[in-house]
């Protein structure tokens, strides 16, 4: 099947192929027709397997083709509507979508902005009053927005809900539920949740939100991608960081994503790295937003070989090739599990997915075996067997609260969250970089395409998007 047969636009479809994708994956397979014929939607699809295309364009072609509710009508406090609103957890998914919105509509004529916390407000204020099309958004900024008058939602006509079960993980779920108070009915929207798994939770709030929804799955709930290789490795708690780093020499892994459970733990464990000889930067909710996009840029760039990070980058994170992830820490929540090593393996390619695994932690692993139908192999470093004598002791951070999936927001969830409500949008040098302007991009046909068209090039054959 090829894009052409979608139904999509000859516009979006000339940005489609000068990406490089030619086959679309089965996630876009099934939601792009159905986003397109104006239905709701809840999808589930592994993480890496394109689901953010398979929003962004149908809902790039589909207002293409209207011209929007608000036309001819005088704006409420000074501020256009906004016709198209993208919810997500963090701020690197946040900016992950907006790039792939600016790209892939870099023929078509409009607006978008993205806004987050963790820099000044007054650049996107500036932004939303010259009128915005798609916005992109996490919750408590948007609120913050919407309490200052500088952001109409009230003539929506489509909401996207990406990574809803994050949402509910982050205790996001009642700035939701504030979101959707300033929307108009859910009949008279079109609404979108996306995500890589789907709770029971999750699937009881989606049909209080979602109107007569399709439901769309390619691949068991919570499972994992097949072309990761998934190993653990039993180690005593203090012996952790010393074999991460033999593993990282033997091994020779240039380009290494870890996953620790605390922001304390990512600080201290970058330092340690970076004393055995290993470049490494740590990010998590507490830097700044100029310091996490310096780290990730360098992470990318191959000037920084380990990135240590806490769950609030595993959603968002969007690594050309990245071959290994580590558990240094099992997270509290299997879930999370998914979605950490989720992060290799992407658009068809191979990865590895390491856990080290300290006697406190048999439980977690437990957990996360059930939860992916799936018994890890166990692997053993001589020298680094674990001493029997040790005996477990309970794992005091994070423990479950309350009820449902996750009400244990740790201290790096409710820092991001907090965060969040602090600043907004890219830092102006990223925005000016990516549009011209704070925050956001004016796509105006042919002339977007010199300023959107990314330059690193990619190979057209049996690329998928």
């Amino acid at each position: 099947m090829s894009f052409e047969s979608l139904g999509l636009s000859a516009e979006v479809l000339r940005a489609v192929v000068e990406e490089g994708y030619d086959t679309p994956t089965p996630i876009q397979q099934k939601a792009i027709p159905i986003v397109l014929s104006g239905k709701d939607v809840m999808a589930s699809a592994q993480t890496g397997t394109g689901k953010t295309a398979g929003f962004t364009l149908p809902l790039l072609q589909r207002l293409s083709q209207s011209p929007g509710r608000s036309s001819g009508q005088r704006f409420r406090h000074g501020v256009p509507p906004v016709r198209a609103l993208i919810l997500t957890p963090t701020r690197e998914l946040a900016a992950q979508i907006a790039d792939s919105v600016a790209c892939y509509g870099r023929y078509l004529d409009f607006r978008s902005a993205v806004v987050f916390g963790g820099v000044s407000i007054n650049p996107q204020i500036s932004q939303l009053r010259k009128g915005v099309d798609i916005l992109i958004a996490t919750p408590g900024r948007l609120l913050d927005h919407a309490g200052q008058h500088t952001v109409d939602l009230s003539q929506l006509e489509v909401l996207v809900l990406d990574e809803a079960d994050r949402m509910l993980d982050m205790g996001f779920i009642h700035d939701v539920k504030r979101v959707l108070a300033l929307l108009p009915e859910t009949e008279q929207r079109q609404n979108l949740l996306f995500s890589a798994t789907f709770s029971r939770e999750i699937k009881q709030l989606a049909s209080r939100m979602l109107n007569d929804p399709q439901l769309v799955e390619v691949a068991p709930q919570n499972a994992t991608a097949d072309r990761i290789e998934q190993q653990v490795y039993m180690v005593d708690k203090g012996r952790k960081r010393e074999l991460l780093s033999k593993l990282i020499h033997d091994e020779n892994w240039q380009q290494v994503l870890v996953f620790t459970r605390t922001k304390h733990g990512a600080n201290r464990l970058a330092e340690q790295l970076e004393r055995d000889g290993l470049s490494a930067a740590a990010i998590h909710g507490n830097k700044s937003q100029g310091a996490r996009t310096r780290a990730l840029a360098g992470f990318k760039a191959s000037k920084v070989r380990v990135l240590v990070a806490t769950d609030i980058a595993a959603r968002g994170l969007d690594i050309d090739q990245l071959p290994n992830v580590v558990n240094f820490e099992l997270p509290n929540v299997p879930e999370d599990y998914v979605h950490r090593i989720g992060r290799t393996a992407r658009a068809g390619l191979s990865g590895k997915a390491v856990s080290l695994v300290c006697i406190d932690e048999s439980k977690l692993l437990k957990d996360i075996e059930r939860l992916i139908s799936r018994e890890l192999p166990r692997l053993q470093v001589d020298g680094f067997a674990p001493d029997p004598s040790i005996k477990a002791e309970p794992i005091r951070m994070g423990q479950r609260q309350g009820q449902g999936r996750n009400r244990n927001r740790g201290p790096d969830q409710a820092g991001d969250r907090a965060g969040g409500r602090s600043g907004t949008g890219y830092s102006s040098a990223h925005s000016a970089a990516r549009s011209g302007g704070p925050g956001g991009s004016r796509h105006t046909g042919g002339q977007a395409a010199t300023r959107n068209r990314r330059t690193r090039s990619r190979s057209s054959s049996g690329r998928t998007a």
